[in-house]
């Protein structure tokens, strides 16, 4: 650097700050905003997150486990007035991709639902009779 560049700015760098009359000033989130970062591809970090997301696959059961889920059931039919407690265990297909999730839900049985073939919850949710692995009666 030679002397003039350095004493170039002399005179003007001990004036105030200017302030405009016309453009209120910037709040510091504004101000930070301009310079936040750009996303050129958008949504694909969605996408990459839903690449990732694991997924279990259905498995079958067999002659004795299926055997053993009907005696089950017919307990809680024969039960169901009592509003029994169990916990049920359930497979929950994944809306977005191959396979799902095993689910389990305990609480109060308040009916079968012969038409729609699902056990009804005391809260109001529905288990599909065909997706139940595994139950256990609590009471």
């Amino acid at each position: 650097m030679n002397a003039k560049e350095t004493h170039q700015y002399d005179d003007i760098i001990r004036l105030p700050h200017h302030v405009s009359m016309v453009h209120p000033p910037m709040t510091m989130a504004e101000r930070a905003a301009q310079f936040s970062p750009f996303a050129a591809l958008t949504g694909y970090d969605a996408a990459l997150k839903e690449t990732g997301r694991l997924t279990r696959e259905r498995t079958e059961l067999d002659e004795d486990e299926k055997e053993r889920l009907d005696e089950r059931l017919q307990e809680l039919r024969e039960r169901i007035g009592e509003h029994p407690l169990a916990a049920i265990t359930y497979f929950c297909p994944d809306q977005r991709k191959d396979g799902g999730a095993y689910l389990t839900v305990s609480g109060h049985v308040k009916k079968i639902d012969e038409y729609a073939k699902a056990v009804v919850m005391e809260d109001g949710g529905e288990i599909p009779a065909a997706e139940i692995t595994e139950m256990i009666l609590l009471e």
